[in-house]
């Protein structure tokens, strides 16, 4: 047991060992990372926005700032086409989904809600307050009496059905069936 408890230690010496080496390795690949993304962006500030130099008087600020508004409005520009692009090409997307749905005959149902509503809150909804519509369905309907058929007469004289049966079970009921028919 003494040496198994030894090797169990040395592996877990070496794990944590292991572990501490990777984290100072991710740790200096962190840092270049984050040296690299700075120079980059030093890079694309110095080729796209050129120092600052504020003349001395003032039709020179004025033709400066009509030169950044320029710039602005350019750039302005450049967003609003690049949002319209993302804008067609989300439409194009959606478009060719649907038609994908088509073509596979699967379609999405959307989420239906059951809704609780009489027909005459349903008419008011529909045409508004102004009229006032009564939908009293069997106000309209007329009465029909029910002609007794014959096989209804029949099943009111059989009774109870319990009965019934009693008098058929054994010998003499069906002694009786095959009398009653003939």
């Amino acid at each position: 047991m003494g040496d198994e408890e030894k090797r169990n230690r040395a592996i877990t010496a070496r794990r944590q060992h292991l572990k501490s080496v990777m984290l100072q390795i991710a740790a200096t690949e962190l840092e270049k990372e984050e040296s690299r993304r700075e120079s980059e962006k030093q890079n694309y500030l110095s080729e796209h926005c050129p120092p600052l130099h504020i003349p001395g008087s003032m039709s020179e600020v004025q033709e400066l700032c009509k030169q950044l508004h320029a710039k602005i409005d350019v750039a302005e520009e450049e967003k609003y086409d690049m949002e319209v692009k993302v804008q067609k090409s989300t439409k194009e997307l959606e478009d060719m989904n649907q038609k994908l749905f088509d073509l596979r005959g699967k379609f999405k149902r959307p989420p239906l809600r059951r809704v609780r509503m009489s027909a005459d809150a349903m008419l008011k909804a529909l045409l508004g307050s102004k009229h006032k519509v009564c939908m009293d369905l069997r106000a309209n309907l007329k009465q029909v009496k029910k002609e007794d058929t014959e096989k209804e007469r029949d099943l009111r004289d059989v009774g109870d059905w319990r009965k019934n049966i009693e008098e058929k079970s054994g010998m003499e009921g069906r002694k009786k069936m095959f009398e009653s028919e003939s």
